[in-house]
């Protein structure tokens, strides 16, 4: 069994999710996990395939005219297994008015805790009644054995009254998506 990653990116349009997917079982591959996403006019998309051996080289010529047939750029990457997480599964939400430097200061604190994200999805969106522009974010995380979740909340504290921000740490609900 191999791994591997791919990422594409290009002008939105329909059939892109489509035409990967297509791609990888006509290989017999299989998509492990996926994220997508429309960015401004950009759609972008990383996935977790798994083949058998040798199987990420003819993706990846097959992947270079898909992109070139629809004007994306594709990389396909080998890579190892998903990793096993070590700690406890922790999330991080934030919301404030919309203001630079907000994802800078969260996860710099996170770099000083040698604490590695997991999963970040950040955007804007019109508050309800006044239509400002707020900015949320969700960081899913690791917290490993015997690492300080009291220090961490208490510099997150800190960055949360230096920047005007809702901070919350908690432990991550199970989730799956059903289908």
């Amino acid at each position: 069994m191999e791994y591997a990653v791919i990422t594409a990116i290009g002008s939105d349009q329909v059939g892109i999710m489509d035409r990967l997917a297509g791609e990888v079982v006509s290989l017999e591959a299989n998509i492990e996990e996926s994220r997508a996403a429309i960015l401004g006019g950009e759609f972008a998309v990383i996935m977790l395939v798994t083949g058998n051996t040798g199987f990420a080289k003819s993706l990846g010529m097959r992947l270079q005219a898909t992109g070139e047939a629809m004007g994306l750029s594709i990389t396909v990457k080998p890579t190892s297994g998903p990793a096993q997480p070590m700690g406890l599964p922790y999330v991080i939400e934030s919301l404030s008015l919309d203001t630079p430097g907000v994802v800078h200061a969260i996860t710099s604190v996170l770099k000083a805790n040698n604490i590695n994200i997991e999963d970040l999805e950040s955007g804007v969106r019109a508050a309800p009644l006044s239509g400002s522009p707020m900015f949320s974010m969700r960081i899913a995380f690791n917290i490993k054995p015997g690492a300080s979740l009291a220090a961490l909340r208490k510099e997150l504290a800190r960055v949360a009254s230096e920047h005007d921000l809702d901070i919350e740490v908690h432990p991550a609900k199970a989730t799956a998506i059903s289908s």
